[in-house]
């Protein structure tokens, strides 16, 4: 008997000290719970951050990559033009260079308008005015000159026309030339700064994946924790309802023995034709139930 109850009391103390653990894993399952989660949502804020940066280096490597085919079909339409401007040029030196043996060759100063007025006036005096043959003569053969020199100076003119046109061709092409020149300028500058900012990008980008590697591992190590925290209270939960059954079967079995000896006093009261007490009558009919 001694050593029942010397069973029952330590699987009292067991009980209770279980209880006690019960709660205290309780609360360490709702802590370590938090901190798995708290993790998990730092976790997918990071990896939402990771998969933002990643868009936004592709989107930055589609500008920078569509402004290089940019730049190289600028160049090659400013190689044409400078092509142009080459060939120009050379046209041009060579019509200087006719314009000046020209002008050597004839020495021309006097003024188109000047010699045109002095022809007008010289006909003019042969149709209206009386004068001797040598005069006239003389006059015919100085129109004469001056037609000649007329002539050589509407060369010039000609000459002067195709020099004027070769260079403004050739400034035009100069000038779509540099036009060209600045917008290849332009456009590199602007893809070389879309290349510059995938740099800070890349750094970003690494540094986010040492944060998802980290936050992943203490996430898994808190969820490895939370679980090793919920089996040990899924353990010491079995045991204490285990406990209880065993003490509220042997508290039913106690009764029940006391049950049978308070029926068994009443039956020998009845026999011996004693007087019944309430506390005898409720034990006699629930030991008939």
């Amino acid at each position: 008997m001694d050593a029942e109850q010397g069973n029952a009391s330590e699987l009292r103390t067991e009980l209770q000290k279980k209880r006690s653990e019960v709660s205290l894993l309780r609360s360490r399952l709702e802590a370590a719970y938090n901190q798995k989660e708290e993790r998990f949502h730092q976790l997918l804020s990071v990896r939402n951050e990771i998969r933002s940066t990643i868009s936004s280096i592709s989107s930055l490597k589609n500008e920078r990559d569509q402004l290089s085919v940019k730049v190289k079909d600028l160049k090659g339409q400013r190689d044409q033009f400078h092509a142009v401007v080459k060939e120009k040029a050379v046209v041009k030196k060579n019509i200087d260079e006719q314009k000046k043996g020209l002008l050597e060759k004839m020495d021309v100063k006097t003024n188109p308008a000047e010699i045109k007025s002095a022809i007008a006036k010289m006909e003019h005096r042969l149709e209206t005015e009386v004068m001797p043959f040598e005069n006239e003569e003389k006059i015919r053969k100085r129109i004469k000159e001056l037609q000649l020199e007329q002539k050589r100076l509407g060369l010039v003119g000609d000459l002067w026309k195709n020099i004027n046109a070769v260079a403004a061709d050739f400034s035009e092409a100069r000038r779509k030339a540099e036009e060209f020149h600045h917008q290849v300028q332009e456009t590199a500058d602007l893809s070389q700064k879309k290349h510059e900012l995938l740099n800070p990008s890349y750094e970003k980008l690494k540094q986010l994946r040492e944060q998802e590697k980290l936050l992943a591992a203490q996430h898994l190590q808190l969820k490895e924790q939370y679980q090793q925290d919920r089996e040990e209270l899924e353990k010491n939960l079995s045991r204490v309802k285990e406990l209880s059954k065993t003490f509220s079967d042997s508290e039913k079995k106690s009764f029940k023995e006391q049950l049978r000896e308070k029926t068994a006093q009443v039956s020998e009261k009845i026999k011996k034709r004693e007087k019944l007490n309430m506390e005898d009558i409720l034990a006699f009919q629930a030991g008939e139930d």
